[in-house]
């Protein structure tokens, strides 16, 4: 088994408190319902519910 600890990741998931999901690095997101692929390098993602750009974070958390 490769050592996890010596391989670089692909994408970097952070999770930021009382906010969204950043996900960075080399990642591709398929949007099934839209039919959409892309490989944007970093996106936010909302985790509040509160976007009116789901699943992408449009900061409405901070009202």
């Amino acid at each position: 088994m490769e050592d996890i600890k010596n391989k670089k990741p692909q994408a970097v998931v952070e999770v930021i408190e009382f906010g969204p999901l950043k996900i960075s690095g080399n990642f591709t997101l398929k949007d099934i319902k839209r039919d959409k692929e892309e490989s944007p390098g970093e996106i936010w993602l909302c985790r509040c519910g509160k976007s009116n750009n789901k699943p992408y974070c449009d900061g409405s958390h901070k009202k």
